[in-house]
C-alpha cells in the first residue's frame, strides 16, 4: 500500500522530467482526427469561451511534454474517453506542435 501511495505521488514529479522524446514518433494524423472526433475544441470553448484555444497556455502550468501528455490523460479520464495510451499520446503530440514547441 506504501508503495502504491508514494508511485501515485512520484507520477507529476515523473510527467515534468520527460522530455518532448515522450511525444517521439506520435501518429498526428490520428492526433487530430481524435481532437475532432472527441469534439475537443467545443469542450475547451465550453470552458474559456472563444474557440476553446486559450485554454493553451504554453507559459502556464504545462510547462513540459510530459505534462501535457499528462493533462490529455486527465480529459480522457475525466470524459471516460477510453484512449488508448498511444492515442493520448497522438493528441498531445498534436497539441505540442500546434501550440506548445517543446523541444
Amino acid at each position: 500500500m506504501k508503495t502504491t501511495l508514494l508511485a501515485l505521488a512520484l507520477l507529476p514529479l515523473l510527467a515534468h522530467a520527460q522530455g518532448a522524446d515522450i511525444l517521439k514518433g506520435a501518429d498526428l494524423d490520428l492526433g487530430a482526427r481524435l481532437i475532432t472526433e472527441n469534439k475537443c475544441a467545443q469542450c475547451h470553448a465550453s470552458k474559456v469561451g472563444g474557440d476553446g484555444s486559450a485554454i493553451y497556455r504554453p507559459r502556464g502550468r504545462i510547462n513540459t511534454a510530459g505534462l501535457l501528455r499528462g493533462m490529455v490523460e486527465n480529459c480522457s479520464t475525466q470524459l471516460n474517453l477510453q484512449l488508448f495510451p498511444e492515442e493520448v499520446t497522438a493528441i498531445a503530440a498534436v497539441l505540442n506542435r500546434e501550440y506548445y514547441g517543446f523541444k
